[in-house]
């Protein structure tokens, strides 16, 4: 019932932030797999729904961990943060939480990019869909995140923001606007030179433009990476959604097609995606490829289209059947104009 009155709550605050669409959520916990172990932040919490998600997931799928004492400690003390700026949202995050049986949720008001986050190496996964879209001024934001990526942008802070409070071998799920993936600017480039180069870049997901509707049409993708500080991208998995399940217009009704499984599928299988061709829904591309390329991590870039050859008739061929039908017009017309006179 909360969760279908939070659907509801339909406007996009200040900063730009709007709803995660459920089943996006549930795809991206999914992909992750969360374990009794993690420790799970979401800098951009909202109503909490990343957290909500991965908390479902674990006990659908790891119930166990509910017969271990510190486990289960863990699980209702120290495995869930999610921090926002906006007071109504943390009350309804916080909230969200607890009616989905997490006993001591660290939901807290705090601006995640400024100096007041002092968080470094300390969470195990990063589930989050951070706004898009704002503009910051530099005094507002930490210095560590700027020394970064020197940016007003929000959402090339954030994922600064993820490579610093991660700790060492640390996962990263997130929503990105696709200009992060091929934006030319200074900021754009540094930030994804730091992700391939000095981390592992694991996958991009690219999404169709309505996957936000009605909130927003903006063309968004999900970026997955390990910090490791010490690099490892070899190839990069990418994969070209064209369907969620509903349809791309701002009703949104449930539809047929569906990539979601198989994304899953193919992800945690990626050891057969090897063979696939750039023709294909999704492939590998290798790191140097991606280097060449001056970073863009758009799946344009490297995505091969198969143009079928058509054969037409000669033009002569056309004119003369061109001609006969005018001639059919014609009579038509003229056995029409004898039945009116008739």
């Amino acid at each position: 019932l909360y969760e279908y009155l939070l659907s509801k709550i339909a406007t996009a605050g200040t900063n730009g932030q709007f709803r995660t669409p459920r089943h996006i959520i549930q795809m991206m916990v999914e992909l992750m797999k969360p374990t009794p172990e993690d420790i799970i932040v979401d800098p951009a919490a909202g109503s909490a729904g990343f957290l909500v998600a991965a908390g479902e997931y674990l006990r659908k799928h790891r119930s166990d961990l509910f017969f271990v004492q510190s486990l289960k400690e863990h699980f209702n003390n120290h495995m869930f943060y999610g921090f926002d700026m906006d007071r109504t949202m943390l009350r309804i995050g916080a909230m969200n939480m607890m009616l989905h049986g997490i006993e001591n949720p660290n939901i807290e008001y705090r601006d995640s990019l400024s100096e007041q986050n002092k968080d470094k190496d300390k969470y195990t996964l990063v589930l989050a869909n951070p706004p898009f879209k704002g503009s910051l001024d530099y005094d507002a934001v930490s210095n560590d995140l700027l020394k970064v990526v020197k940016t007003k942008k929000t959402e090339l802070l954030f994922l600064a923001l993820f490579l610093r409070i991660l700790k060492t071998g640390g996962r990263c799920a997130c929503i990105v606007p696709d200009g992060v993936l091929f934006g030319s600017s200074k900021a754009h480039k540094d930030i994804r030179k730091e992700i391939v180069e000095n981390h592992k870049l694991e996958a991009i997901i690219s999404m169709p433009s309505g996957v936000f509707k009605p909130y927003a049409g903006v063309s968004t993708a999900i970026m997955i990476f390990t910090k490791t500080g010490v690099g490892g991208t070899d190839q990069v998995w990418f994969y070209d959604m064209k369907a969620d399940g509903y349809s791309l217009d701002d009703k949104r009704t449930p539809i047929e097609e569906n990539d979601i499984p198989d994304i899953i599928a193919r992800f945690h299988n990626r050891e057969a995606e090897k063979e696939r061709k750039r023709t294909e829904q999704s492939f590998f591309v290798p790191v140097e490829e991606i280097r060449e390329n001056d970073y863009d991590l758009s799946i344009n870039r490297y995505k091969e289209i198969e143009y079928e050859e058509v054969q037409y008739e000669a033009p002569s061929v056309i004119l003369e059947k061109v001609e006969a039908l005018e001639k059919e017009i014609i009579n038509g017309l003229e056995e029409l104009k004898n039945l009116i006179k008739g």
